[in-house]
């Protein structure tokens, strides 16, 4: 007991004297510029944040937070020297710096030193972890706040912005994260303009001059709280702040606002219709509360400026270092610093660089910082493992009166939303393009249209259009009198086009070619993807290879690859008439018409009078019936009822066969024949024969690449008489066999030239559009002129005024026609054997039914007894003839006999042997009665 005693003191003792280690204060750094739109909001927050931490006996229990502030002056330099002469002052930790810049400067010293740099203002993205491990943002990075602006522009469809932004590495690295989330939402940055810090009105005036140059309209500026106002002063005198425009503005003007007790009502007038964003803050009662504290001690102080979200990262900033403190002090640690034998006083010096200690802490302090987990004013305090806070998220404004109204949020949970983050948290994310809200916006100029978010751009230069010249097809493309006089189909649609459009676009037109050959058009549309070309305006296809590199409109005309082949005039002969059919189908038809005829025979030879004679007339009239069907001009009735359901499906099969053989006898001795029996693509790739297609354009590339035919078979050719004579020359004379070309081509060339056909069917479905460079928006314009165009049937107008050459009579447009074979008839001719042969075994089961009762009845009528003595003799000769041949072969010729009867004399023979056989029934019964009487 004395024992256990004896050790309850010693472990009362020595809590005692760990507690009495503990620091009676901890010397924390603040680096910030008191006389700024950030700094007197946080200079505040941070003195109430202290307070309220050495006010907390659960933090820090008996140590006090020793609060040391310098003002860096919103300057690099200074900031430098006052950061230096902070770390003199053996500080564990760094609040601040607010700027940037400065915070660079910096995380090289405290990396150095060991001190923990915890800003709560430095948004540059580029202050990352892997290069400056000291450094904590406790705030959030740009790089969400530029997804934000992206995921705005992607939800009004815009592809342009202009970024206006301050030159240093905020502005900088803040452009560069812009850049990287608008091109995964498939935009650009067109134009940066990058204003220099400190720069007066007349330089921030040429800057925005050259960016109102730009065809975007979409503004989005990133610069500095205290000099950004004077941005929208100089817009609006340069009307930028009229409808059409797009401002979209970072968090430095939310804050710029929040601050701004006594609005100016001049300023306010300059910003009207901007969207501008903030760092969301979720409503609770600490930061309620926080909020009457600190007016209540701004008002006593005289503070005039007003509190803004850096204000309520700043106080949870101090937070975060006091719990990290306090872990580090639970955990036993000490907090001690020395000297850096590399940091010594050169002779002469006055920088005295040996006061610079090392915390040698300063790793363990940095790991219980980077833990930190509690709810602050700005929500969940917490560092992923970037370093970043969790949660990211953002207000949405738009200016409007004296004011700001919220039109939503943004979140990098669920991107863009009519409701609060903190609401969203609790269910599934959900960043779908259909969940993606914002309420109205009232734009500059006070629309409430959303604006198209560019215009042409009004630097003095027209849009330089690329015109291919070719040395034939003239209807679509032709040059008069210089580069300016381009006529033809394709500038007409795109004139057409460009006077819909609601804003004047001017054109110069750039002639390409020298109009004897065809200029390479892949060549062209690398022109325009290259920047040296604005547009390309002709006969080009939207084909795969070119939508990669270049924009194309709307099809303004439906092209297709076909095959032009030369065409002969069958020439008649005597035996024509034999060629609808093959020969199969002659025979197959010929033995069927045989094949009905016998089968009629068969089923109305015993009923039918007119199927019935001498075994010469019988053949003649199966004869006879069976072909005069062909013109339904049969005499012989058919009375049966089998009889009847056969002719009526061979007179079906007739009628199929008779309209068959005319159509395509009629075919035969009307249309013209291939002359290289081509009759389509297949027969041209199998075959070895030389192909045409017309110089520059992509069918070249597509018969190698895509259909795999060798190089040495394709012959260029350049304009239509070069087509005419290659395919008269034929492969023998040193042309082609045929032409592949796009049907508007072949349209033209078979308006002067009849004696060709296309042959077979369109093997490619494209179209011909205007390209323009990627994601430009006059493309996006352009396509919906053209969809005006249509629809007013303008664009069909213009098609026939260049399209009015007559074309070839159309009359035998049919080209090869081909005989007609088995194989288009044989279901047919199969079905109505089936027929037959379905009745024939009807006709043949009724048969053997009735020459079963027929037999029956024979012998229910033989003679009685003693008339059978009587004729016993002549039985005897009949049974002695009957052994001599085959019993079988007797019964058949019965059959055959049988079937050979009438229908009519069958049935009385029956009848009268019925009645026979009931008279010697009667006749017997009689004597038998006589002789029991």
């Amino acid at each position: 007991m004395g024992a256990l005693r004896l050790t309850l003191l010693l472990l009362a003792l020595l809590a005692a004297a760990v507690a009495g280690a503990r620091p009676s204060e901890v010397a924390v750094g603040a680096l910030f510029t008191y006389d700024s739109t950030i700094g007197r909001a946080a200079r505040l927050a941070i003195e109430l944040a202290v307070d309220d931490v050495n006010a907390d006996r659960t933090v820090l229990a008996g140590t006090q937070l020793k609060l040391i502030t310098q003002d860096t002056n919103c300057s690099g330099f200074l900031g430098t020297i006052e950061a230096l002469q902070l770390m003199e002052k053996n500080v564990v930790a760094v609040i601040g710096p607010q700027s940037s810049g400065i915070g660079h400067v910096i995380s090289h010293v405290v990396n150095e030193l060991h001190v923990p740099l915890l800003s709560f203002a430095a948004t540059d993205p580029t202050l990352s972890a892997s290069e400056y491990p000291y450094f904590i943002r406790t705030t959030i990075s740009d790089c969400f706040q530029m997804n934000a602006i992206a995921s705005i522009v992607d939800y009004y469809q815009w592809k342009e912005v202009t970024a206006i932004f301050v030159d240093d590495d905020y502005g900088r690295g803040g452009v560069s994260a812009l850049g990287d989330a608008l091109a995964a939402k498939r935009a650009r940055i067109s134009y940066k303009a990058a204003i220099p810090p400190n720069s007066n009105a007349d330089v921030i005036n040429d800057v925005l001059f050259r960016a109102n140059m730009m065809e975007s309209r979409v503004m989005v500026v990133h610069v500095n709280p205290d000099t950004g106002m004077r941005i929208f002063s100089i817009a609006n005198k340069l009307q930028m702040m009229a409808s059409g425009y797009v401002w979209i503005v970072t968090d430095w003007l939310a804050a710029v606002l929040d601050s701004s007790t006594s609005r100016d009502l001049k300023d306010m007038s300059h910003i009207q219709g901007l969207i501008v964003l903030r760092q969301h803050t979720p409503e609770s009662d600490a930061k309620n509360k926080f909020i009457s504290k600190w007016n209540s001690v701004a008002r006593n102080r005289s503070i005039t400026s007003g509190l803004n979200s850096y204000g309520y990262y700043a106080y949870d900033s101090v937070w975060a270092v006091a719990r990290g403190i306090d872990q580090f002090l639970n955990s036993g640690q000490q907090i001690n610093f020395s000297a850096d034998p590399r940091l010594h006083d050169s002779n002469g010096s006055m920088l005295q660089l040996s006061t610079l200690k090392i915390f040698d802490g300063g790793e363990q302090m940095l790991q219980q910082l980077l833990l930190t987990n509690f709810t602050g004013l700005t929500g969940p305090v917490q560092f992923n493992s970037d370093r970043n806070l969790v949660r990211p998220a953002y207000d949405i404004l738009n200016v409007g009166g004296s004011g700001s109204q919220l039109i939503g949020y943004w979140s990098n949970y669920s991107g863009l939303s009519v409701t609060a983050p903190e609401i969203l948290y609790h269910k599934p994310p959900n960043t779908s393009s259909i969940a993606q809200k914002l309420h109205n916006v009232v734009w500059p100029g006070d629309s409430t249209t959303t604006p198209r978010g560019w215009v042409f751009p009004n630097n003095g230069q027209p849009l330089r259009v690329g015109v291919p010249i070719k040395a034939s097809f003239k209807e679509l493309l032709a040059v008069s009198r210089g580069p300016d006089n381009v006529t033809g189909y394709c500038i007409d649609v795109f004139n057409a086009a460009i006077k819909l459009l609601h804003y004047p676009v001017p054109c110069q037109f750039i002639t390409i070619g020298d109009g004897t050959k065809n200029p390479n058009y892949d060549d062209i549309i690398k022109m325009v993807a290259a920047n040296s070309l604005d547009a390309a305006v002709g006969d080009f296809a939207i084909v795969r290879n070119r939508t990669r590199i270049a924009e194309f409109t709307q099809p303004y005309i439906e092209s297709g690859l076909v095959i032009v082949a030369p065409v002969k005039k069958a020439t008649s002969s005597a035996w024509a008439f034999l060629k609808p059919f093959t020969l199969e189908m002659w025979c197959v038809t010929g033995a069927l018409f045989i094949f009905v005829g016998i089968v009629v025979w068969i089923l109305e030879h015993r009923t039918n009078e007119e199927f019935r004679g001498s075994p010469r007339r019988q053949v003649i009239t199966i004869f006879w019936f069976s072909f005069s069907t062909m013109f339904f001009s049969h005499r012989q009735n058919t009375v049966s009822a089998l009889g009847r359901f056969v002719l009526i499906i061979w007179l079906f099969v007739v009628l199929i066969i008779n309209s068959s053989y005319t159509a395509s006898l009629t075919s035969i001795l009307t249309v013209q024949q291939l002359a290289t029996g081509i009759a389509g693509i297949d027969d041209l790739i199998s075959s070895a024969l030389p192909i045409g297609y017309q110089a520059g354009k992509f069918t070249r590339s597509y018969l190698i690449e895509e259909l795999n035919v060798p190089e040495s078979r394709l012959v260029p050719l350049n304009t239509i008489q070069e087509y005419a004579d290659a395919l008269k020359r034929g492969p023998k004379g040193g042309g082609v066999a045929a032409i592949v070309d796009e049907m508007p081509y072949v349209e033209i060339f078979l308006s002067y030239h009849c004696n060709f056909r296309v042959v077979g069917q369109e093997f490619t479905k494209e179209g011909w559009g205007f390209a323009f460079q990627r994601d430009s928006p006059l493309a996006a314009d352009l396509s919906t002129a053209i969809l005006q165009l249509s629809e007013s049937g303008q664009l069909q107008r213009i098609h026939d005024e260049w399209f009015t050459r007559p074309s070839c009579s159309s009359d035998d447009n049919e080209v090869g026609a081909t005989r007609l074979g088995l194989g288009s008839f044989w279901g047919l001719f199969l079905v109505c054997a089936l027929i037959c042969l379905f009745a024939l075994l009807i006709f043949f089961i009724r048969i053997c039914w009735q020459y079963s009762k027929y037999s029956s009845s024979e012998a229910a009528g033989e003679p009685s007894e003693a008339d059978a003595a009587a004729a016993a003799a002549a039985a005897a000769s009949v049974a002695a003839e009957r052994q001599r041949r085959p019993s079988r072969l007797g019964s058949f010729k019965e059959l055959m006999q049988f079937v050979d009867k009438k229908e009519e004399e069958v049935r009385r023979t029956m009848k009268r042997r019925s009645s026979e056989k009931d008279n010697q029934t009667a006749g017997s019964s009689d004597p038998q009665s006589m002789a029991s009487a």
